[in-house]
């Protein structure tokens, strides 16, 4: 049984094997997802993060939530080597992706000079006094890693408060927890986490851990004429190149998957390769619509009958 709400500017469903659980389920998922708005939109003006950037050069003492946003998103650009890069901001408010996807103009002038971002190491983390020091002119934005860890935090949240298997899903992140239902989740995976059921796309089950799917074909619009995306390549500045119109990732959490197909969206051609190497399963749609399959991923799964299936993007 599922129910789906609207947070942070995308659809949140949220899925338990026993009925009986649901209410309590969505409840505490909102709270987590409400919570995280609240510390870390960088579209809010009240958010603790806007709070946190009016000070640049000194250590500001936050909340535990924003510090382990920040940590995760530190953490997501050691791995992957500053692919996955937090301090990418300044770029996408040029881009005029300065507020909910929703309220963006799918057409406008461009505002945007490419170059390198500020780069994550600039970013410091004072763990024994609970502060963070922001370079000035650094613009952070948590979006690539931060929903994901929520639906972590929550799906554990929800499993262990009820004891029931749950599917937390924000917005193509998901998470699960608990006892999955006999099979694991059955999850399709398409190029939108609103496109219809008739839209193509291949179903995999999961009973514990993440998948994630991050991609350029559901959040772009049009700037001077150039079709641009929300995923920035640090070291140009710009939308990362044309390679992949979608990445999936399975791992062992929903904020390593994101991590990793993140990454792999930045990487272009090599991506691959880097997930393999990483011994991930993944799925990867090039522009042209043609998928590469990694590990385990299985290309042509079909929808086994009976299993509670789930839209992502």
């Amino acid at each position: 049984m599922c129910e789906s709400f609207v947070g942070l500017g995308t659809t949140c469903t949220v899925c338990v094997t026993r009925p009986d659980t649901l209410a309590a389920a969505v409840n505490l998922t909102r709270r987590q997802v409400q919570a995280l708005d609240a510390a870390a939109s960088r579209f809010r003006p009240d958010s603790e993060l806007a709070r946190l950037q009016e000070s640049p050069e000194r250590p500001v003492p936050v909340s535990d939530l924003l510090f382990c946003a920040l940590d995760d998103a530190l953490e997501a650009a050691r791995q992957t080597e500053g692919l996955v890069d937090p301090t990418v901001g300044q770029v996408l408010e040029l881009l005029g992706y300065d507020r909910d996807f929703a309220e963006v103009a799918p057409v406008g002038p461009t505002q945007a000079r490419f170059a390198r971002v500020p780069g994550w190491k600039g970013v410091h983390l004072d763990r024994r006094n609970r502060t963070v020091t922001v370079p000035a002119g650094v613009h952070l934005d948590l979006g690539a890693t931060a929903k994901a860890a929520c639906a972590d935090r929550a799906a554990a949240e929800v499993a262990e408060r009820t004891g029931a298997g749950v599917l937390v899903n924000l917005g193509g992140d998901i998470a699960v927890a608990g006892p999955a239902p006999e099979g694991g989740w059955s999850i399709k995976v398409a190029d939108r986490h609103d496109a219809a059921p008739s839209e193509p796309g291949v179903t995999v089950a999961i009973a514990d851990g993440g998948l994630a799917t991050s991609g350029t074909a559901a959040r772009r619009w049009q700037r001077g004429g150039q079709l641009v995306h929300h995923l920035v390549d640090p070291v140009t500045g710009a939308p990362a190149r044309p390679c992949w119109r979608t990445v999936t990732v399975t791992a062992a959490t929903c904020l390593a998957a994101n991590t990793a197909s993140t990454a792999a969206v930045i990487l272009g051609e090599a991506a691959p390769a880097w997930l393999a190497d990483r011994g991930l399963h993944a799925r990867l749609v090039a522009d042209n619509g043609t998928p590469v399959a990694v590990g385990q991923w299985p290309l042509d799964a079909l929808h086994p009958a009976g299993r509670p299936e789930v839209e992502v993007a």
